[in-house]
């Protein structure tokens, strides 16, 4: 108890130190950064998990395209998981000759399993927690305004007829894609066999819903992987949890980028204060050795002091945390697909955890001076303990942040690429500011002085600020990679910043497509492009499609072939959308292989090939389908289309861009092979608003074409980058703050030594006006010379994280190497000709007193 109030005496007496307010800030912003981001990925997180069962339907779903047998059933039940039974089709409904292809949902007594139907039952929207009863039907509102019917009305399902008792505004489980974009109707399963839809070659999707513990559904973990290897998709929450979105899971990892930088900039910041706040000490440490102090109390002492300090700063960044992360649900929660829960605890001890690791680790190596100080030193100033090697200091450092790193990432590899990227990064940077300091004495040492009072004045202000960086080169050099590493990480963030916004909002354009068109007939095709040209600004190609299901894998069964986890997917179940294409689509890009104009002529060499023996032909598939289906360059993939098997070799992978809202496609083929097969055209175009006779121009005279107005998604996308962008920025304001920090930190730690010099030049009849030019000098020459290193930084750490992080095209960012520099001159030149002020208007005899803190 006594070394606490000792301690905290101390404490308080030395907060109005600069040195220990650095430190405070710096602490306090470190986690108020890693609470702030901590906080909300923590509720974004949990509010996945909590509701993952929601958006999926359950906390497992299985799917085939027949019904599930009695013996499962009990099996999921033995198991302790409440069951609900589901069939998805698409079929026509009509009424008095009007006819819609809908998209059919038939759920059981027990839909939904988790969440309510938003249904307008004639009363306004209401939460109701149950599907439609025997005899009913809830409608879509497009699908009502298609068939023009109301509620109460009556319209033909089949072979059967339902009443219209509701429209619905939303439902828990919603689906997306296009085998949703037929409008919904949704109907009680009891009346699936009075419609007489299921048949023998039906395309019928049969779900199985069950919600449970999740220890249920991991004691059917092996039942799972069997029926995995079945054929049955298999969705778990544990796994199959619902993306975000491709922006803001971007929008994701920035925050945590950021909030690391804040982090490695406040522990920075931290070194450089801690540094001060020894040499101030190693004078009371020697008394306290006097008076009988042993090393370890010495090292109680200070390090509950900086204890105290650490609690006090992680107190005031947790509310700052809090408060930041408030700000930032209020710019996305709109757009999040969930409810988040109230803030955990765990985002407030890492933040915690995130003040000590970085204290011991930034600071921990420089306190030891005080444990090795000798009593001596009372009667003998000179003799103060050796500094702590700089090597000792980085390294302890990078373990500290390396840690932090592979804390908030959960990527141990990545943890270790950044780190000993890093660190490499530090090595070449300090020979690079050794070399800099040379040049820049060489450089000082031409500096013509010329005959004009001011002229000379001005320039023997830049000799002797230049002469003193490269005189205490040690020291010098220490603050450059400081300051290098603050200006690196600033303008790395501003570069990621700014290359999202570009990428998003080049992602959008006025004029992206807001409608697609399918089942366009070939004998239509022309007739609706000349619909088209005279109204749209932009519109894709048409792309042909057939319909073509997977049979065979390297002449495997597709469950045989493929990887465990994805024996359940879809696309083996299914027919895809296939197409072929002479050029390479817009928007796709070749990672591997080559494409078909890249290759040998192949026009008609199909009709010269025996058509019984499978012939093998070029094809190219999207990478995250081979990806997930464990495909490769050279496999092969056999379609059943139109009683036929086709065999294609993989000669290609392309990445597509899946948010451009233009058609896209798993697998293309070349021209010249499907073409005879029975196919129809796809296309998506722009139309501008106010051309509603357009619309109704292309309705009636090709009512076989589905059109799908995409323009309320656009918008919403649009409004979700916006706030998106917003919070981006909001999260840079923490970084420059810790940046501002490092820099407020570093020049206290040097005040002595620059009170000291600037002591001897007085002495030595300088007046003024010319320390303060020599200050300001060796301050600008400072901060041009870090920002020059800052830009070569901030270039490779933003390449290297667009490669293996965010997924975007790295590029030269030309104006960094102009601003940073310039910028750099005039930030230090200024904060740092600012706090020497107090210096400047010091006696000679006070300044040169603070030679022994220097």
């Amino acid at each position: 108890m006594r070394w606490l109030l000792l301690s905290w005496r101390g404490l308080h007496r030395d907060f109005r130190a600069a040195d220990v307010r650095a430190l405070f800030v710096a602490l306090a912003l470190a986690v108020a950064a890693a609470t702030m981001i901590g906080f909300f990925l923590d509720r974004l997180e949990r509010g996945l998990e909590r509701q993952a069962g929601q958006l999926l339907g359950g906390d497992l779903v299985l799917e085939q395209s027949r019904p599930f047998d009695a013996n499962l059933k009990r099996e999921l039940r033995e198991a302790g998981l409440t069951i609900s039974n589901q069939v998805d089709m698409v079929s026509m409904v009509s009424r008095e000759g009007a006819f819609q292809p809908a998209s059919l949902k038939v759920v059981d007594e027990r839909y939904p399993l988790y969440g309510a139907v938003h249904v307008d039952r004639g009363e306004g929207v209401e939460l109701v927690a149950s599907g439609p009863a025997p005899g009913e039907a809830w409608l879509a509102p497009r699908l009502a305004q298609l068939i023009e019917v109301s509620l109460g009305d009556d319209i033909q399902v089949g072979e059967t007829s339902l009443t219209v008792s509701g429209l619905i505004e939303r439902e828990p489980d919603q689906s997306a894609g296009f085998s949703s974009f037929n409008p919904r109707l949704m109907m009680n399963l009891t009346d699936l066999d009075a419609t007489n839809l299921v048949q023998p070659g039906s395309r019928v999707e049969f779900e199985l819903l069950a919600a449970g513990s999740p220890e249920a559904v991991a004691s059917l973990e092996r039942r799972l992987d069997q029926l995995r290897r079945d054929g049955v998709e298999v969705r778990d929450v544990r796994v199959d949890r619902p993306a975000l979105g491709r922006s803001l899971e971007r929008a994701e990892k920035y925050l945590g980028l950021a909030g690391l930088a804040a982090v490695l900039l406040a522990g920075v910041a931290v070194a450089m204060a801690t540094r001060r706040y020894v040499d101030r000490h190693l004078d009371t440490a020697a008394l306290l050795r006097c008076f009988g102090a042993s090393q370890a109390q010495l090292t109680r002492l200070f390090a509950l002091q900086l204890l105290w300090l650490a609690l006090a700063a992680s107190l005031l960044g947790a509310l700052l945390g809090l408060v930041g992360q408030a700000g930032l649900l209020a710019l996305l929660t709109r757009y999040l697909p969930l409810e988040l829960p109230p803030p955990g605890l765990l985002p407030l001890w890492l933040g915690i955890l995130t003040a000590l690791a970085v204290l011991v680790g930034f600071a921990g190596p420089t306190l030891l001076r005080l444990k090795r100080v000798s009593a001596l030193k009372v009667l003998r100033r000179e003799l103060d303990p050796m500094p702590a090697s700089a090597w000792l200091v980085v390294g302890v450092a990078s373990l500290a942040f390396g840690a932090l790193l592979w804390l908030y990432s959960g990527d141990a590899w990545l943890s270790f690429g950044l780190l000993a990227g890093g660190l490499i990064m530090l090595v070449a940077l300090w020979a690079t500011g050794w070399l800099l300091l040379g040049a820049i004495l060489r450089l000082a040492s031409r500096v013509s002085l010329s005959r004009g009072e001011n002229g000379h004045e001005l320039r023997q202000a830049i000799r002797l600020g230049a002469r003193q960086l490269a005189r205490r080169r040690r020291s010098s050099l220490g603050q450059m990679l400081a300051f290098a590493v603050t200006f690196a990480a600033m303008a790395m963030i501003a570069l990621v910043r700014g290359d999202l916004l570009t990428t998003w909002q080049a992602q959008l354009p006025e004029d992206t497509p807001n409608y697609f068109a399918i089942n366009i007939q070939p004998s239509e095709r022309e007739a609706f492009i000349d619909s088209l040209e005279e109204a749209v600004d932009d519109r894709t190609a048409l792309y042909p499609m057939v319909r073509g299901r997977i049979t065979a894998i390297n002449d495997q069964s597709p469950q045989e072939a493929v990887p465990v986890d994805a024996r359940g997917d879809h696309s083996l179940r299914r027919e895809l959308n296939l197409t072929w294409r002479e050029t390479l689509p817009e928007g796709n890009r070749i990672v591997s292989g080559r494409w078909f104009d890249a290759m040998e002529a192949t026009v008609g060499w199909y009709g010269e090939v025996d058509t019984q023996a499978s012939p093998r032909v070029p094809i190219s598939v999207e990478d995250g389908f081979a990806d997930r289906l464990g495909l490769a360059l050279g496999d092969t993939l056999t379609f059943a289309i139109g009683g036929e098997d086709i065999t294609g070799e993989i000669t290609s992978l392309r990445d597509l861009d899946w948010d451009s809202f233009r058609p896209n496609f798993f697998v293309i083929f070349p021209p010249e092979v499907l073409e005879r097969f029975g196919h129809s055209y796809i296309t998506a175009f722009h139309l501008p608003r106010g051309h509603g006779d357009t619309l109704r121009h292309l309705v009636e005279n090709f009512p076989g074409v589905s059109l799908l107005n995409v323009e309320a998604i656009l918008a919403q996308v649009r409004e979700l980058l916006t706030h998106v962008t917003r919070a981006v920025e909001f999260v840079l304001a923490f970084v420059l703050l810790a940046g501002v920090s490092v820099l407020y930190a570093a020049l206290t730690a040097s005040r002595p030594m620059r009170a000291h010099e600037s002591g001897l030049l007085r002495v030595f009849g300088a007046g003024d006006r010319l320390i303060s030019r020599v200050q300001g000098a060796e301050f600008a020459v400072l901060g041009f010379t870090s920002g020059l290193m800052g830009a070569l930084l901030a270039e490779l750490a933003a390449a290297g994280i667009y490669v293996t992080w965010l997924d975007l095209a790295p590029r030269i960012h030309w104006g960094v190497w102009l601003i940073l520099p310039l910028v750099g001159a005039l930030l230090i030149g200024l904060i740092g000709h600012a706090l020497s002020r107090g210096v400047r208007r010091q006696a000679p005899v006070a300044s040169l007193g603070l030679l022994g803190e220097a």
